[in-house]
């Protein structure tokens, strides 16, 4: 069943007549086309998708077929097309993301259309992103090849004498050479006693000893891939070394006890007993999250999760740290899909610990 259809199925169920969607990765799901001017209007029986002249004929070629596509470029144009097609289809009650949209967008809506009534889907659409298809994991896995194959690059040019910034480029330049149509976050490269900072920003000095974390991922067709490399900046000793070991063996422990049913709160317990056992209270985040269209996608890993289940077709991360504030902090992160027995794991770059000196 198309996402068009399950959406149409969640609409019937709330008594929503028709449904305006204004979150941009919302309508790139839905329509295939990826646009930042207009909106998709969807009823019952109808599709539309509203642009203006710089998408129109390029969404043409490339909306789904299921959508109408129309260059309507001024707002009262565009609300008496509202109207019309609302009318047309005898709508009463029109549905809205009310999860996303602003207050403004919802406010101008009623306001212009006191005739309907507006009712919330809340996060209906993004639930049905949870669940991918093959088509939607070929292009993640896409996403992650590029993404391994950045990785080995920067490990044929890294050296102790290049400065944070240099890695985060060396890392998206690669990306964008082997096929990245964008980056599915800022890039992270922490080295030293930044590397504890889980969201560190890289800066302009030069690799200080220790570990040094990177954090990055490509997109590939609007899709993101997520992966977390920890190396080490010189030789490591005895400490880092468990620790290190620690952080990999949290990860296999998440990675093994995945499957289609688990619970999310002992998927990240698995993982996280680890770190306690020999640093607690150092793994100060989740386990991981879904993946898709946007980065961070529902559901999560996390100690906040328990009594929800992990599905078939979720994609997740599984990134376990340990980060010692002041010292140094270590992550590890591979990216996969749910199936019945385990997980499929996109990522295949190296993970035992590589020392750059």
């Amino acid at each position: 069943m198309s996402a068009l259809s399950r959406l149409r199925e969640k609409m019937k169920a709330r008594g929503v007549d028709a449904l305006i969607v204004l979150d941009e990765l919302n309508q790139r799901y839905l329509s295939g086309f990826a646009f930042t001017d207009g909106l998709l209007l969807i009823t019952a029986k109808e599709a539309h998708l509203v642009t203006d002249f710089r998408y129109y004929e390029m969404a043409l070629s490339g909306a789904y077929s299921d959508f109408t596509v129309h260059d309507i470029k001024f707002e009262d144009e565009r609300r008496g097309f509202i109207s019309g097609i609302l009318s047309d289809n005898g709508c009463k009650t029109v549905g809205f993301e009310g999860q996303s949209i602003s207050f403004a967008s919802y406010s101008y809506y009623v306001r212009e259309f006191p005739e309907y009534e507006f009712l919330s889907i809340e996060g209906d659409i993004e639930q049905i992103r949870q669940i991918k298809t093959p088509e939607e994991i070929s292009f993640i896995q896409k996403a992650q090849d590029i993404t391994d194959l950045a990785f080995k690059h920067i490990l044929s040019v890294l050296t102790p004498n290049m400065t944070e910034i240099e890695v985060a480029a060396e890392l998206e330049y690669a990306m964008r050479r082997a096929g990245a149509d964008g980056f599915a976050f800022d890039t992270v490269a922490v080295s030293g006693d930044a590397s504890a900072l889980p969201h560190g920003t890289p800066r302009n000095v030069k690799l200080k000893a220790g570990f040094l974390t990177m954090d990055y991922g490509a997109k590939y067709n609007g899709y993101c891939s997520d992966m977390t490399r920890t190396v080490v900046i010189g030789r490591a000793d005895a400490e880092m070394k468990k620790l290190y070991n620690t952080v990999l063996n949290a990860q296999r422990a998440g990675l093994d006890f995945l499957r289609a049913g688990v619970d999310c709160g002992e998927a990240d317990k698995a993982a996280r007993d680890i770190i306690d056992a020999c640093y607690k209270g150092t793994f100060g985040h989740s386990l991981g999250h879904s993946v898709g269209l946007f980065i961070h996608e529902s559901p999560a890993l996390s100690p906040r999760a328990f009594g929800r289940l992990v599905e078939r077709g979720n994609i997740l991360t599984v990134e376990p740290g340990i980060y010692l504030f002041g010292k140094y902090g270590c992550r590890i992160e591979d990216m996969v899909a749910v199936e019945d027995e385990g997980v499929y794991n996109f990522t295949h770059s190296p993970k035992e610990l590589i020392e750059i000196y």
